[in-house]
Formats: C-alpha cells, structure tokens, sequence
C-alpha cells in the first residue's frame, strides 16, 4: 500500500505471527462529535483499523505498530497551528492506550513522505520529498 503524508499521520500495523498488516492516513487528530464519524479523523482512522485486523484474523496482542508523518507544512506566524504534532500525539497515545508497542517513528520535520507498506511482510519503505516548507 502506498500513501503521501505532510502534516498527516500514517499508522502501520503489523501482526508478525498471522502475516497481517494494515495502515491508515488521518488529516485532524479528534472527531467531535458533530456530523459523521469519519476517518479523517485520528481518533476514528485508528479504531477502524483495529477492528479491521482483528476482523482479518491479527491478535491486538502481537501487533507493533510504525508512525510516519506529522510534517509541519503550515505555520503561523507563532508557530502555533501545529496539526501535524497534534496527529502524532494522539497515535502515540492511542497505541500506549491499547497496549501496541510502537516499533518505529518516523516523523516531524517540515518535508513531505511517500510510504510504501507491504502489508504481507511489514517492511515500510519511505522517502521524503526534496520539497521543503519554508516557515
């Protein structure tokens, strides 16, 4: 599976036992609760995952889980509106909070990425762009 990330998190999972492994792209960390519980939203992207590995046969309890992401590529003049280390908080979190190792982080920064995750093998190939956002 192949996804580019900026301020967005990926969250790869990877279940090395069963050979099963799944990834997510979420733009904003929380849904309020407002409208449709949709999966541009960290908190909504990550549990669907969950519930997707589980449903194909990965035990929670032998999943490691990659973050990649969280780019700054926009800023205002304080420095403020940092969605992407919102993004990361919250997959960080939400993997502390059901138990999942995070194996690997990849993120920060103020260039994009290109994932290539083989969901058979749990190998993540990435690359970041050469085009970098000026503050």
């Amino acid at each position: 599976m192949t996804t580019i990330l900026g301020s967005c998190v990926a969250l790869c999972l990877w279940d090395s036992k069963k050979g099963i492994g799944g990834i997510n792209h979420f733009m904003l960390p929380t849904w309020s609760g407002e409208g449709e519980a949709n999966p541009k939203y960290g908190n909504i992207a990550i549990e669907r995952l969950l519930k997707m590995m589980v449903r194909l046969g990965a035990r929670k309890d032998q999943l490691v889980a990659k973050i990649f992401g969280g780019s700054s590529l926009i800023t205002d003049s304080l420095g403020t509106y940092s969605i992407g280390d919102r993004n990361l908080q919250l997959a960080e979190q939400m993997m502390r909070e059901h138990g999942i190792p995070v194996v690997a982080v990849e993120s920060g920064g103020n260039s994009g990425r290109r994932l290539i995750f083989n969901t058979h093998t749990g190998v993540v190939l990435m690359k970041k762009s050469g085009k970098q956002a000026t503050p």
